[in-house]
Parts: C-alpha cells; structure tokens; sequence
C-alpha cells in the first residue's frame, strides 16, 4: 500500500485482501490436516511404536516450534511487516510434504513437523495479525471467525481426504502429496498477491487515546499478556488448555477410534467431524462475540469441550463419539476466535501484534503440554484416564475464565474516533490487576 494512501478499517472497505486473506489461511490449515486423521496410525503401523508418548512426539516437536515461532513472528511483523513472514513461512513449509513422503526412520517425521511447527507459526499468525489490522475494533470478532472458520474446515477437509486415501492405497506416501498442492497455491497466492497491512496497525495508533501503555518493552508486554494483565493472561491459559485438549484428540482420538474396530475411512471421517464443526461454528461465534461480549462465550465453551471429551471417553460406536467431537467441536468454537477478539480488544495497536504472538506462544505450547500429559498419562493408566484428566482441567480452565476474567468488548460508541477506531486503552487498563 502506498504511503500516502489512508488505510481504512473495516470488512468491506478491504474485501479483496481479506477475502484473500482467508483463502490463504485455508492452505495454511491443509497443512495440519493432512497429518491428522493417519499419522498416529502410521506411527503404530509402519514404524512399530508401541507407547502412547513415542506416538504422541511429533505432537509435541509440532508444538513447541509453532509456539516459540509464534512469540517471534509477533515481535518480527512490527519491525520487518507482515507479508515477509508469510512469505518465509510458506517457504519453511515446501520440504514438509517430501520429508513425510520419503520418510525412511520417524526422526524424519519429527523433523517434518519441527519445520510445519515454524511454518505454522508464521503462516497463520501473519494472517490473523492482518485481519486484526484490516478490521479494525469494530470486527474483531467477526474476522477472527472468518480466519478460524477457514483454517480448521480446511483443516476438517484436508483430514478427511487423507483419511479416504489412505482407506483405498494403505499408509504410504499417497496421502501426503496432497501438501506439495498446498505449499505451491499457498505459496503463490501471498507472494503475488497478498499486500502488507502494517499501515492499518501504525494508523490506528494515531488515533488511539495516549496512554502510557502505548510504549512497552518486550519484557514488559510479555508479563502483561502472559500473568498481570487479568483479561490478556486469562485469554492466555484459556488457550492453552483449548489446544491441550486438541493435542490429545490430535494424538489419542484416532487410537480410541481404532481401539473400537473403526476403520481407517470411519476415523478420517471421526478426525474430520471435529475440526469441520470447529471451523464452521466459527463464522457465527465470532461475530456473536462481537454482540454479547467474550467472557460468556470462553466460559460456556471451555465447559462444552470437558463434556464432548468425556462423550468420547465414554463411547465405543461411531454415533457415539461422532457426537462427542461434535460438543469439542462447538466448544472450542465458541472460544477460539473469541480469545483472540480478547487480545486485540484490549492490547494497544503499537504492541498488539507481540501480545497475539505471545498469547499464541502459550496457547500452541499446549499442544506440547497435552501431548506429553495424555502420552504420560495413557501408558501409565490407559487412555481413558488421559481423556478423564484432561477433561477435568479444561472445566477448571473455564471456572478460572469465570472467575478472573471480565468482560473486554467496549460497547461505548462515543469512544469512537476518526476512521472508526476505537479507543484502545480502556479495556486494557480495567485488565489490570
């Protein structure tokens, strides 16, 4: 964008890049989803690993490189902007499909997902740092679930279609050709395509009330968003728990699905019912949020989740736990855009993209938390008791939302400024503990 054009905000005055935006998020899922329906059975079948935790480490290297990733790519798009890093993500992304198909050992496993962790990371916090920007306080909500929406039906789909393949040839290399597809449309589409929206960010700045919350130190937005801040660090736990208990039903679903005699297209179908429920959920939750406020849908949410984690546990046919992924499903989408509607709600424009990247930290260092917790948990006691544990602790993650957490949505109109940005501070300062 030009310098000496005024960005404007809103859904509307930049449907072409948003559009584009979340067309881009949707490969940026893909790449997820092909891994998600096979690769545990891949794990036990044609690399023989017999204990939970083994299987579950790719979970793990996954999540904690998309979390640090996260922290960084934040901090990186205000220095450098936004597209370079999509950019470089995509580009981390293009050996991930071949590592996968030409995997000898599963070190070469663990290896592909170090690289779609970073890539992750940069892909899909670049595009939810520019929908923040293009939207503006009055949509926040509204675009995280477009975003959200795009990403895990791709997800869903990606799954889905991994899982058919892998029904009809076998767990070879077949259902991974899918990802170079991903990585090269992906690839094209932001290079030649995508524009920067650090202009949007440095022009809603202009026009926030000063505070002195304005100018932080990376120190100082890391314990604000991470443990003083009492709606930044409630959003922050609140994710991490949501991608807690999607690590064990990344790692653990498809072997409780296998466990009770479903077969490989009936668990691709399972691990698509999630996510796709998830994502769909998404365009009518975000912009709910935007209406009625955050806290009573994370809250709500988090306790929806524990419910469809205890179905599944529960159940043994395919009616069965394709209603408990249904409840995960609804849950996580009530809270998934919706934290991230928090973030942006109540951190300053100069720093806002840093409190996402740190808030991502801590939400994707879940997967890592409940990969090795479900992995600890199944070989030491069973795979029951894991879905117990982490049931329990996603409903206490939600009594804590409901009892420290307020409400950030500021519905006060007479707060609005020139372009339609909103004061920024307010809810920020009302956070503080």
């Amino acid at each position: 964008m030009s310098e000496h054009v005024t960005p404007s905000f809103g859904l509307r005055e930049n449907l072409a890049q948003f559009s584009l935006l979340v067309l881009v998020n949707a490969f940026v899922g893909a790449m997820v989803g092909m891994e998600r329906s096979i690769l545990p059975a891949l794990a036990e079948d044609t690399f023989e690993l017999a204990a939970r935790s083994a299987i579950l480490s790719f979970i793990v290297v996954f999540g904690i490189t998309k979390a640090l990733t996260n922290y960084f790519t934040g901090r990186l798009s205000e220095r450098y902007g936004r597209k370079r890093l999509l950019v470089t993500g995509w580009m981390i992304a293009a050996p991930v499909p071949l590592l996968l198909i030409w995997a000898p050992t599963w070190t070469w496993v663990l290896a592909a997902n170090a690289l779609l962790g970073i890539s992750q990371g940069l892909t899909w916090s670049t595009t939810v740092i520019m929908k923040i920007d293009l939207a503006g306080p009055q949509q926040r909500g509204l675009a995280m679930g477009f975003n959200e929406f795009a990403g895990y039906v791709a997800v869903a789909l990606s799954a889905l279609a991994t899982g058919f393949i892998a029904s009809e040839v076998g767990l070879g290399a077949e259902p991974f050709y899918l990802g170079i597809g991903f990585v090269l449309i992906g690839t094209l589409l932001s290079v030649f395509l995508v524009r920067d929206t650090h202009a949007h960010a440095r022009e809603e700045a202009k026009h926030t009330l000063e505070s002195e919350d304005a100018d932080l130190t990376p120190r100082q937005i890391f314990t604000r968003t991470s443990f003083t801040d009492a709606n930044l660090s409630s959003a922050s736990q609140a994710g991490m728990i949501n991608n807690l208990n999607d690590g064990m039903a990344w790692g653990l679903f498809p072997l409780v699905f296998a466990s009770a005699h479903m077969s490989l297209a009936q668990i691709g179908a399972l691990a698509a019912i999630y996510p796709a429920v998830w994502g769909v959920g998404q365009l009518f939750t975000g912009a709910w949020s935007d209406r009625i406020g955050r806290k009573r849908l994370i809250v709500a949410g988090m306790w929806i989740q524990s419910i469809g984690i205890l179905i599944v546990a529960l159940g043994s046919t395919f009616p069965h736990f394709a209603t408990g992924a249904v409840f995960l499903g609804s849950g996580t989408a009530m809270v998934y855009p919706t934290l991230l509607a928090t973030i942006g709600d109540v951190a300053h424009p100069n720093w806002r993209a840093s409190s996402v990247g740190i808030y991502r930290l801590w939400r994707d260092m879940g997967y890592a938390f409940g990969a090795l917790l479900a992995g600890v948990v199944a070989d030491a006691l069973g795979i029951s008791a894991a879905l117990y544990a982490i049931a329990a602790l996603t409903f206490g993650s939600g009594v804590l939302v409901a009892l420290r957490m307020r409400e950030t949505l500021e519905r006060d109109e007479s707060a609005t400024k020139q372009h339609g940005v909103k004061r920024g501070c307010i809810a920020h300062a009302e956070g503080l503990e």
